[in-house]
């Protein structure tokens, strides 16, 4: 039994998922400070290349050219703010992982919610869809249950009539 807890723990550390920190050694400020702020700074900069990681975990070579000029930046003397619009200026608000909301980022803010009201909404006429296309294919392949005809139905009084006398 503490065998089977043991494997299941070490199988647990094994396959979850680790947070990856792409910054290289050579790219570590020395000073403690300023090495917090670039990964600050990081960290809330998007990887245009990953698109939906921080330059601070993405191991694509613009990313790490995008880490060494926060640094390069911030090592100049540059204020967090100053270095997000020098990035803004360079890359555009995507580069903001949390961008403003303005009428030229209106997609990236509404565009999530309108992709997935429509997708509802094709997902729920779809379903109608079929289900009335399923009842009327199942009135179809099975006679049984078809409405009767005029005359089938007189025929069936008929039939009911003799049975009664």
């Amino acid at each position: 039994m503490m065998l089977r807890a043991l494997m299941f723990v070490m199988a647990l550390a094994v396959f979850s998922p680790s947070p990856s920190f792409a910054v290289e050694p050579d790219e570590i400020l020395s000073d403690p400070a300023l090495e917090a702020r670039a990964r600050e700074l990081g960290k809330s900069l998007r990887c245009v290349v990953c698109q939906n990681q921080p330059i601070d975990e993405s191991n694509a070579d613009l990313a790490r050219d995008m880490r060494i000029l926060v640094r390069d930046r911030i090592s100049s003397g540059d204020t967090n703010e100053q270095v997000l619009a020098y990035m803004v200026d360079r890359y555009g608000d995507f580069v903001l992982l949390d961008p403003p909301f303005k009428a030229s980022t209106l997609v990236l803010w509404i565009g999530p919610g309108v992709i997935a009201v429509f997708g509802m909404f094709a997902v729920v006429s779809f379903y109608r869809r079929n289900k009335s296309n399923d009842d009327a294919t199942a009135v179809a392949a099975n006679p049984q249950t078809a409405p009767l005809s005029d005359d089938e139905r007189k025929r069936l009084d008929a039939l009911l009539k003799d049975d009664d006398a």
